[in-house]
Order: C-alpha cells, then sequence, then structure tokens
C-alpha cells in the first residue's frame, strides 16, 4: 500500500509532498480535513506504528485548549481523540510498501527520500 495521510491547508505537508512526488510513486492522497480517516485506517496505521502515542500530535491547538498536557491520555483515548479530530494526527503519514513515516521532522523525510531513491 501505499498512501499518503496529509492535510491539504499544511504548507509543511505541501513542501513534503512536492519532495516525495506522489504522482511518481504510485501514492494514493487523502486530504484527512475532506476524508475522515476511518477506525480501520488508523488501526492499520497504529500496527505499523506500534502506538497510538508515536501518531499522536501533541502540538495540535485543541492539545493546549483542552488542557490534555496535564492528563496522562491513554492508548485508547488518543485513538479516539485523532478519531474525532483530524488534528490529533501527525502528519503527514506516509505508507509506503509496508513502511510508515509520521511527521515532518527532517529525520522522518530523510528515510522517506532514502527509500523512494
Amino acid at each position: 500500500m501505499r498512501k499518503i495521510y496529509y492535510l491539504s491547508a499544511c504548507d509543511t505537508c505541501k513542501k513534503i509532498i512536492a519532495k516525495i512526488n506522489p504522482s511518481a510513486h504510485g501514492f494514493e492522497m487523502q486530504d484527512i480535513k475532506n476524508e475522515k480517516i476511518t477506525a480501520g485506517q488508523l488501526d492499520h496505521m497504529k500496527k505499523l506504528a506500534g502506538s497510538f502515542d508515536t501518531l499522536f500530535s501533541k502540538r495540535a491547538i485543541l492539545y493546549s485548549t483542552m488542557k490534555l498536557k496535564e492528563k496522562k491520555l491513554s492508548e485508547k483515548e488518543m485513538r479516539q481523540l485523532i478519531l474525532e479530530e483530524y488534528t490529533f494526527l501527525k502528519r503527514p503519514v506516509v505508507l509506503y510498501d509496508g513502511n510508515i513515516f509520521i511527521g515532518n521532522s527532517p529525520e522522518e523525510i530523510n528515510r522517506i527520500l532514502m527509500l523512494l531513491s
């Protein structure tokens, strides 16, 4: 499976996607704001990532607005929050033939680009 979960309004996602060149590598694209992530999709990501914590964005504005930093969120709670509100998913999430790449750190982007080259 080759898929990119992203947010079309996110400039960082746009820059990363331009580097990846999805059409050249056969990626399916899913804008998570316009097409919600399903429970099945999220569970598949978790299987590859190892935890919902790895997929969960603590940089989302809602994270501070909802005062979630003060709580110890369980995996179940993180899963539910991601399903309810797309901003809690670190992005982009790139699935490539059994590999997963999460977020926009330079190290993660370099890993993707190395695999694609």
